[in-house]
């Protein structure tokens, strides 16, 4: 009995100082967060006026937040499937097929991973400059030659697409590292079995791939929710600022702009609280979506 309680010490006092930071730098500012999503303030004053749900009331009417709402979700899915789809590929690819220079493309796929947001940002800028852009330059191959070029950071009803093409581009490798790691360990006599009893490759990849990598794919999937909702600000800041009139702008810059440039912290913090709860049942969703029996060898 004494040993027990002597181990249970142990283990306390190692966990101890991961609850105490967890609980002081995540646990209490989120808490802070609704506290202050109930006042209004503008954030360096010290006046603060509880106003209880008000923030709230008014976020729901507020046509540009609704925007931007409709802007995060929209990265969210497309960022999520495209990237999982092109990850998935390729990273069966460079597992199962005999590829030449295997290991130069995992290279080349990760590289966008280790530059900088701001980096590749400002590399997706010039390539969607309307003018000397690479993008347009393609495109303007078969154009006449007065054609002056799409704008593709100026124009609101293409904007959040080039953003989020931006967005797919920096993800696939990063993700398709992580499944190559779930596919080399899965053993080869399931794929030689499979063979046998005159399976395709498309079969084996539905049959036997997918299925065994599914716990991977699950996990990442709320990787994708969580990324996409922290990338999605740093990108439109560096691409767009949240224009053209507020075409790209997402939840995070939204929540930027109206507590930080427009002075109304107690708003802002009202976002921010809905991006907490958003962020956290749509993890939950998707994961009970995707729950499914796993699948050993």
């Amino acid at each position: 009995m004494k040993n027990k309680k002597q181990e249970r010490r142990f283990i306390w006092l190692c966990l101890a100082p991961a609850i105490i930071l967890f609980t002081v730098f995540m646990v209490f500012p989120t808490l802070n967060v609704f506290r202050m999503s109930l006042l209004k303030w503008g954030g360096l004053s010290a006046n603060q006026e509880f106003v209880g749900l008000n923030n709230f009331f008014i976020l729901f009417k507020d046509m540009n937040f609704i925007r931007s709402c409709q802007n995060t979700i929209l990265i969210i899915v497309l960022v999520a499937i495209v990237t999982l789809i092109f990850a998935v590929v390729f990273a069966a690819i460079l597992t199962r097929e005999k590829v030449k220079g295997e290991n130069f493309f995992r290279v080349i796929f990760y590289i966008p991973n280790v530059l900088s947001v701001v980096v590749i940002s400002s590399i997706f800028s010039a390539i969607y400059d309307p003018s000397n852009g690479l993008l347009n330059s393609i495109i303007g191959l078969f154009k006449p030659e007065n054609w002056e070029g799409i704008k593709f950071l100026g124009d609101q009803s293409i904007v959040i697409y080039a953003v989020i093409g931006t967005m797919i581009w920096q993800a696939i490798g990063y993700y398709m590292v992580m499944y190559m790691a779930s596919m080399s360990s899965i053993p080869e006599h399931l794929y030689e079995s499979a063979s046998l009893d005159g399976a395709n490759k498309v079969q084996q990849f539905f049959k036997i791939t997918l299925p065994l990598i599914w716990g991977n794919i699950r996990t990442t999937l709320t990787f994708y929710i969580i990324s996409s909702i922290n990338l999605s600000f740093l990108f439109v800041k560096v691409m767009t600022g949240g224009g053209p009139n507020g075409a790209s702008e997402v939840f995070l810059s939204y929540l930027y702009r109206q507590a930080y440039d427009n002075a109304t912290y107690g708003y802002g913090m009202a976002i921010g609280a809905i991006v907490f709860i958003f962020s956290f049942v749509l993890s939950a969703v998707v994961n009970k979506i995707t729950l499914r029996d796993d699948m050993e060898f």
